[in-house]
């Protein structure tokens, strides 16, 4: 055992130590110390069971997109490191043979966008391709576990790409040396931070992408912003938020930040036009999906604006690719977090003429033959 890992199990012996003082004792009134009803911990602490059956969710197709032939779908549910259950469904090409192990992805996003929707499209071609794929969805929403319901969170969804990984490595069909993500808008940023964060993610791809924490800390088209307009900018959202948990604890409710708008308005900028005509119309719509209806808790926004989720990216030394439209709001984004990637496993893919929302349902946009190649060149 080295220096470094003998000072940081101390660290951690005395931080936990110092923790456990806390928590399992108890001050009387007469000064005397009594022991809580919290047993200690005596050997390693076990998962949670989880909360769901597969075998008991349909299978039925409910899917925003036509179902593939070349493929087979059922449900699986995995676990996080938080105790929750998740959801995904998992696709498998139907040439898959008995015994065969396969590369996999795992796939989620956008953001507020639940497996029916971009996540499982995306899944559903690239088993076409020859993967083991699952779309999943993340805590609190959809059908996976988790409440308060449609909770975000800068740490728990970027465990949600990890856990995805755990699962994958330990399925009997997935070579577990052979695991790729692929994060489609916000959460190409949570899957950039799982790749900086997971060595077992041997390549990464992202779609459209978001920074989450960047948009939410600094609001959109941050550059050209003074240092000290942004820091008002976050005082001012800090101060909101931190009046809606007050309230929120009071009521008992968490008050929702609200869904992709209903209706359009001819002073909204395009892009938000393009929102709606995917969440709010018959082409991307789902009931589970918090982008089509209330939007995540509010409170959930003040974990992002302090947390910034792709602080390490430069530490990534697996491939990346990173794919987005010419002509999106968001192509910044991308941009910045390609000029951050050290290396020359990285590359960026501009498709000419595309929005943002394109790159969510399009087939003849999505750039599959690029990204199966991605896959197939680094996930051997």
């Amino acid at each position: 055992m080295n220096t470094y890992t003998r000072l940081a199990r101390l660290a951690l012996l005395v931080t936990c130590g110092a923790a456990l003082s806390l928590t399992g004792f108890a001050a009387t009134p007469s000064g005397t110390t009594t022991v809580t009803s919290v047993a200690p911990q005596t050997g390693p602490s076990k998962a949670v069971p989880e909360t769901i059956d597969a075998s008991k969710l349909s299978n039925a197709w409910d899917k925003t997109f036509p179902e593939d032939t070349r493929v087979s779908h059922h449900k699986v549910t995995f676990h996080n490191r938080y105790g929750i259950t998740l959801v995904a469904d998992m696709y498998v090409p139907k040439t898959h043979k008995p015994g065969e192990k396969l590369a996999a992805i795992a796939v989620a996003g956008p953001y507020g966008a639940v497996k029916e929707q971009v996540s499982g499209r995306y899944a559903q071609e690239m088993a076409a391709r020859g993967f083991l794929t699952i779309a999943f969805d993340p805590s609190f929403t959809g059908e996976s576990g988790g409440a308060p319901r449609n909770v975000s969170s800068p740490d728990i969804n970027t465990e949600d790409f990890l856990a995805a990984v755990d699962f994958l490595s330990n399925t009997k069909d997935v070579n577990p040396d052979q695991i790729g993500i692929l994060g489609i808008c916000g959460w190409g940023g949570f899957a950039i931070n799982a790749a900086a964060a997971d060595p077992r993610i041997k390549a990464t791809a992202t779609s459209t992408m978001y920074d989450m924490s960047r948009v939410i800390a600094d609001g959109y088209f941050d550059k050209g912003k003074t240092p000290a307009e942004l820091q008002a900018y976050r005082k001012g959202l800090r101060q909101q938020i931190s009046a809606q948990r007050t309230a929120d604890y009071k009521n008992g409710t968490y008050a929702m930040a609200g869904g992709v708008p209903t209706t359009v308005t001819d002073d909204m900028p395009q892009f938000v036009k393009d929102y709606h005509d995917y969440y709010q119309t018959k082409l991307g719509y789902h009931p589970r999906s918090f982008g089509s209806t209330t939007g995540a808790t509010l409170s959930s926004v003040l974990d992002f604006a302090n947390m910034p989720i792709t602080v390490y990216a430069e530490e990534i030394e697996t491939p990346v690719l990173l794919i987005h439209g010419e002509k999106a709001h968001s192509r910044y984004f991308s941009e910045d977090i390609y000029k951050r990637l050290k290396g020359t496993n990285k590359e960026l893919v501009i498709i000419p003429g595309a929005v943002h929302t394109d790159l969510y349902y399009k087939m003849d946009v999505i750039p599959f033959d690029k990204l199966a190649r991605f896959f197939q060149d680094n996930l051997k």
